[in-house]
């Protein structure tokens, strides 16, 4: 059975916002070797979650890993979210759909913080 992975952003009415969830799904297919991986955003963007859904099983998932790109636990991945994959279960009844955690707080959220204030640092000569 065929599973696909399903990046699950916010959106934003800035295009570049939503490029860098797209680049990071590369960065993932690349480092995963899964086949399917797409994006799909809450609010404010398309594809819209349904559709991502839909592309998924459009490529030939029989199972979606669907995993909140958030940073905290908020009302998107409490309720928002799995309100979603109950909606698409109603068009898809045989397809399997469990969703993953939000990114929280990680050791490697903190590198890649650290990183940035290394940078900063360096841009503005405080170093």
């Amino acid at each position: 059975m065929k599973t696909a992975i399903l990046m699950m952003a916010h959106g934003s009415r800035i295009a570049e916002a939503n490029d860098a969830a797209r680049e990071v799904a590369v960065m993932v297919r690349e480092m995963t070797g899964f086949e399917i991986v797409e994006v799909s955003f809450r609010e404010l963007h398309e594809p819209n979650i349904q559709q991502g859904i839909d592309t998924c099983v459009a490529r030939g998932a029989g199972r979606i890993l669907l995993m909140p790109y958030f940073l905290f636990m908020g009302a998107h991945v409490q309720h928002d979210l799995p309100e979603e994959i109950q909606e698409a279960q109603k068009r898809h009844p045989g397809l399997i759909m469990e969703m993953g955690s939000h990114l929280g707080a990680h050791r490697k959220l903190a590198e890649i913080e650290s990183e940035r204030i290394g940078e900063a640092l360096e841009r503005l000569g405080w170093r």
